[in-house]
Formats: C-alpha cells, structure tokens, sequence
C-alpha cells in the first residue's frame, strides 16, 4: 500500500504533500465553543478546515448529500491531486458556503464527538465557526439582517395590514427583492398571519402568566407569525389527552436564522429573552414542547454550546426540560389520560422525516402517534427536503434547493393512495407545496382534526378507544 493510501482510520495517515503531516486527531483547532478565544483565531480555523477536509477526502461517507463533499471532493480530484492544503480561500470557502446546515453528515458520521471518537468532527459546526469568523471579519449583509429576524418581519407585514402578503406575489416586486435582497423571485414565501398566535393564546384564556402547567409552548417564530393554526391544533391535542398546557409571552425566534449567517450576538440575543421568558416555568417542572424541530434543536442542542457565562447554565436547564410535542405525547400514551377516541381518519399517510429531528436522537414520535389513527398506515421518507432555513430563499441557492430535495418530493408522491402528507417541519411543507404541488400537515394537526367527526372525509365508527 502506498504512503498515501493509509485508511482514514489511521490518525498517522500520510500526507498529500510531501514533508508535511496533517493529523486526524483532534488539536489545538479543534474549538466549537465560541467562548474560547482559539474559536475566532483565523489561523487556527483554517489548521482546522485542512484536517476536516484530509478525513472526509479519505472517508467519502457523505458524497450523497450537500454539495459541500461533492465539491470538496471534485477540487481535490480533479485540480489538486488530493492535496487539501493546495485549496485556495476561495475554494475553501465555497465548500463550507456549500453546506446549509441540514446535520444529516453529522448524523451519520462515525467520527463525531457525539461518538466519543478521537477525531471529534463535526462539520456543520465547523461551518458555523467559519460563518461567525467570516462574519466578525467582514460583517452581515442586507439580506442576513433581514433574513435573519423573522419576527421582525412578521412585525413589519402585521403593520402593512396585509399589503406585504399582496406585494409578495406581485412579479415586479419580486423582481426588486431579487435585486436588493438576492431573495429568488420564484421562492414561495410564507404568508404572515393577521394576528399573531400569541395574541389568541392571550384572548382564548391559554395564556400561563403563572408557573405550574404540566407544559408550556414554544411555538416558533413560524407558528407565531405565519401560521398560528399550528399551535392552536397542538394546544386541542394536548389538552383532549389531559396535559395542561399554555403559552409564554415574549418568546422571539430561536436564533437559528441569525445563527445560520454567523450573528452569534443576535443568536444570543433571542436566546436571552426566551430563556428569561421560559425558565420559571422550566424551573416549576414544566416541560418546554417545542413545535418547529428546528427550534427544538437550538433550544436542546445549540444553547448550551453557543450561550455565555450565567445564560450557557440556565440553557443546560432548558435543555433538559426540552421536548417535541409528538415526543412528550408518546411517554404519556399508556396513561389513562391518553385518549384515543378518534372520529374520522385520513387514511394512507405519506410521512415526511425532518433532518433537524433526526439529529436530536429521539425518535419519530409524531409519526408513531398517527398509527393510533384507525386506517392510518405510514410509509415514511427520510430524504433532505432541500429547504433547510433560508437556503431555498436565496437567489443563488433556489434551483440547488429544488434539486436536492428532489428525491424528498418524488418518495413522498410515491406513497401509494396517501392524500394526506405529514411532516413536523413547516419549510419541508412549503417546499412540498410549492414544488411537488402538495402541502403537508403537521402531525398535531392531523391528530387535531382526526379528533372531529368532519376532520377528514373517513368516519370512524365509535366503539370506544382504539388501541395503536
């Protein structure tokens, strides 16, 4: 065997330049929290981004999903004769940019932290150390401060009454968002809702201005600004299976579209307000239910990394508390409370898994709960869906997003006699209904309307609970 083709098992592999070793170990650069000083340094990053690069060049488990390995994996093939350190910045660059933050990599690589391996890699969050850096060095564009405040845009369009959802699909104004933004002009955004769901939680008496429920929402800045419909079926299920649950007032966004650009103060920012917001409920013993599993990932997973000082402990706290609604519903199914007398169905499902679930190790609960349903059978599809935070917005990246999520788009219309899609993550729906012409319903709402004799054209005859 030559030099050069030691496995990537070995942590002596030989370089790809001669005289010169670059160990897979994990070293001195090996940083992923932001309050060590050797995160920012700009030297030690790119030490870092070589050893990434020199295991994945030699591993390739992942050449099937972003375009970041395919392309890292061109460049070396074809222009630098394997030879990792030959990339310029630019071409560094243009693989990280690749990569939109899905986590499915990290799922499945072998070598992770998460694996206690010695190689501790982690390659999203090496690309969100590269994006702070970058950002620190050169600052945020137009369109990251846009996109990166989705409450802040609700804010806005709620005040246009209702001229923002018109101008959203009028062709010329797209044509300025384009120009100004870089948001594609095809990119099917999200209608804002007329009222916020926290002002209905407030008017319909959900509101728990008083630590003590069971569990309390955070509904996502998606719930709360665009489709509050969600949280009002999450609330109906949760309370028909006897789970006195409310909702915080002053939640903001996760963090995770400021984050995604590399604006770690924002990041904190938001962080900081839901965690003053949450945590004397959390420290009453209530359970967090988190409805966007990209939110319940930040909340679970990002915030006790990416927080400081007094906020990184109380962030160990909420963690812990964190739960998916579909997550906390299936520990409670054996329980008297849990009520499964249901009144119509809808029948063969097409089940859409969201990445940022999966990287969260707990299962797809959601899903189980709708095999409760009488006449429910489930073909699940675990394919990328594409969308993956603001990634399909962009003009740059809109066409690359359709792509990727082709194969998400063409499993789910292969589920045979499934009118009725279902996925946790609000953009996997929006990407489905745009590009494969069919929307997708949350699991709590289709438990919502299973629930109710007209909730789907299939009635259930009463014959007391069903049992899944």
């Amino acid at each position: 065997m030559a030099e050069h083709d030691v496995p990537p098992g070995d942590p002596g592999r030989a370089p790809t330049t001669p005289g010169h070793r670059i160990s897979y170990l994990a070293g001195p650069a090996t940083v992923y929290d932001p309050a060590d000083p050797r995160y920012w340094d700009e030297a030690l990053l790119q030490d870092e981004v070589e050893r990434v690069f020199e295991i994945c060049h030699g591993c390739r488990m992942c050449f099937k999903y972003c375009d970041a390995f395919p392309g890292l994996f061109a460049l070396l093939d074809d222009q630098h004769h394997g030879d990792v350190r030959a990339l310029s910045r630019e071409e560094r660059d243009g693989v990280l940019d690749a990569c939109f933050q899905c986590k499915l990599c990290e799922v499945q690589c072998p070598y992770t932290p998460r694996e206690g391996h010695a190689f501790a890699l982690d390659f999203p969050k090496l690309v969100h150390r590269h994006q702070a850096v970058r950002r620190k060095r050169e600052g945020g564009s137009l369109r990251d401060r846009v996109l990166g405040d989705p409450d802040l845009a609700g804010r806005m369009a709620r005040a246009s009454f209702g001229l923002a959802n018109t101008l959203n699909r009028v062709t010329l104004h797209r044509w300025f968002m384009d120009k100004l933004l870089g948001v594609h002009p095809q990119a099917h955004l999200p209608a804002f809702a007329s009222t916020t769901f926290e002002t209905w939680a407030d008017k319909s008496g959900y509101m728990a201005d008083q630590p003590g429920m069971e569990a309390v929402l955070f509904q996502t800045c998606f719930v709360q600004n665009n489709d509050p419909q969600i949280g009002k079926d999450t609330l109906e299920v949760l309370w028909k299976n006897g789970c006195r649950a409310g909702c915080v007032r002053g939640l903001q966004c996760c963090g995770m579209p400021a984050w995604e650009h590399g604006d770690l103060d924002s990041l904190r920012k938001q962080a900081k307000a839901n965690l003053d917001a949450l945590m004397p409920h959390v420290e009453s013993g209530s359970k967090v239910l988190v409805i966007n599993p990209t939110c319940s990932m930040m909340l679970r997973r990002e915030y006790p990394e990416l927080l400081d000082g007094a906020d990184r402990e109380r962030a160990r706290r909420l963690a812990a508390a964190v739960r998916d609604p579909g997550e906390f519903l299936w520990s409670i199914r054996n329980e008297a409370r849990a009520n499964w007398n249901f009144l119509s169905s809808p029948g063969p499902v097409a089940y859409h898994a969201p990445c940022h679930l999966r990287t969260q190790s707990v299962g797809f609960k959601g899903r189980d709960l709708l095999r409760k349903i009488p006449g429910v059978t489930i073909q699940s599809v675990l394919e990328c869906c594409g969308h993956d935070g603001t990634y399909a917005l962009k003009s740059e990246s809109y066409e690359d997003a359709r792509r990727i999520g082709a194969k998400a788009f063409q499993g789910m219309a292969a589920v045979e006699d499934a009118q009725v899609w279902a996925t946790e993550c609000p953009l996997a729906a929006l990407q489905f209904e745009q590009h494969a012409g069919h929307k997708a319903l949350h699991p709590m709402t289709i438990l919502a309307r299973a629930y109710r004799s007209d909730g789907f054209p299939t009635p259930i005859p009463h014959e007391g609970p069903h049992e899944g």
